[in-house]
């Protein structure tokens, strides 16, 4: 994902961000990632790919048509890299891999797994704040700042809980812990990943198609 996605953004083919868009797209089919969810994400993704087409079309000098589709192809490009990762990989999995072959501090790792975890909670809290506010004939919109001002001093409360519940379960910062995760990455993987950025890079950049 880092390695194409980084030429990505040097690159000025089309197709190649096409042929990036078909390729994962194939991939999250393999890995039965759910359709909605793609089909959610693709929609809300088309109105920035839209204003990118246009803002060239409209503003843009010399080949504005190629460049208009560079722009908008790789918005989806991007997109779609990403879920790669995100949609086929539990973000614990993700997080504690980065700590073991990364050497990610644990604190932060936890800390993230820790407010993931927590992504419920305030779902539901953000609903009990409507409704109370609500039974005293206030209404909470999503852009009303004050709905973010109680959820954020909800979230300090939780964040003392939270530091007290890690200390309950032997967390100290900066201690040794014992890893009971492992994580394996064979060979190949890393000979498929480094064929497949070189494999983008060649065409991109020598051969530099439409």
């Amino acid at each position: 994902m880092l390695g194409v996605g980084l030429q990505i953004t040097f690159a000025h083919s089309v197709s190649t961000n096409i042929g990036v868009v078909i390729i994962t797209l194939m991939y999250l089919c393999y890995c039965k990632t759910s359709g909605k969810l793609l089909f959610l994400a693709s929609l809300y993704a088309f109105p920035l790919a839209l204003g990118s087409w246009w803002s060239f079309i409209a503003f843009g000098t010399g080949d504005v048509w190629h460049t208009a589709w560079i722009y908008a192809s790789r918005v989806y490009a991007y997109l779609y890299l990403g879920a790669i990762v995100t949609l086929t990989i539990p973000i614990k999995n993700i997080l504690l891999s980065l700590s073991l072959h990364l050497k990610l501090s644990t604190t932060f790792v936890y800390g993230l797994l820790a407010s993931f975890n927590l992504l419920g909670r305030i779902k539901r809290q953000y609903k009990i704040i409507r409704y109370s506010a609500m039974m005293r004939g206030t209404t909470y919109h999503f852009w009303n700042p004050s709905l973010y001002l109680r959820i954020i001093i909800v979230a300090l409360n939780w964040s003392q809980d939270l530091a007290e519940a890690m200390t309950s379960q032997g967390f100290s910062e900066g201690a040794l812990r014992t890893l009971t995760y492992k994580d394996d990455l064979p060979k190949w993987q890393w000979v498929l990943a480094i064929f497949l950025i070189l494999i983008y890079f060649f065409i991109s950049f020598l051969v530099r198609p439409w």
